[in-house]
């Protein structure tokens, strides 16, 4: 390997502070809904899906955690298997410790409620340092913004969640698309 892709693996994926500053308009997550709790649900329980053990990750504000909490009471009691509760701050020297308590126990899914710029730190050093698979991630309506797969700066192609009034959405690439609560079903 060369001196320079020797010095680009190891370099922090961390995003720069210029960035995180023109982002600084991001929402806060807001509280979730029982409709957005139950589309994710749904997602997760799909026949095709095969999901039995997720890891939970969440920001560490009020509302991310309560979702966290909230995902995690329902899923256990479908008889799901919660393998890692893992938060992390909105702002930290690196992300590699809750990247790697994320994905340790090999989940056959992992459930995000964040804020956006604390989940595209972390997305960042997932990608970078983990076998962290976006398309195996579900999340609340906070990460549906569309600055989010730019943020990230690694792909996060799969990523899916659910809308608060109960719809889903995902990114394909760059590209976030949201569907109606019906057209979910449909």
């Amino acid at each position: 390997m060369s001196i320079l892709k020797e010095r680009e693996a190891s370099r922090s994926p961390l995003v720069g502070a210029a960035e995180s500053a023109a982002h600084a308009d991001l929402p806060a997550p807001a509280a979730h809904t029982e409709a957005e709790l139950a589309a994710i649900v749904g997602l997760l329980t799909l026949p095709e899906a095969r999901i039995e053990t997720v890891s939970v990750g969440h920001s560490r504000d009020a509302a991310s955690r309560a979702a966290a909490e909230s995902f995690t009471t329902a899923w256990t009691a479908r008889g799901g298997t919660v393998l890692a509760t893992v938060s992390w701050p909105e702002t930290a020297a690196s992300w590699l410790r809750p990247a790697h308590r994320l994905t340790a126990e090999l989940p056959d899914a992992w459930v995000m409620a964040a804020a956006p710029l604390g989940f595209a730190q972390l997305a960042r050093r997932l990608r970078h340092s983990t076998d962290w698979d976006p398309a195996r991630t579900y999340a609340f309506a906070s990460l549906r913004d569309s600055r989010v797969p730019a943020l990230a700066g690694a792909d996060v192609h799969g990523l899916r969640g659910a809308t608060a009034e109960g719809g889903t959405w995902d990114v394909c690439h760059r590209w976030v698309t949201t569907r109606l609560p019906a057209e979910a079903t449909a």
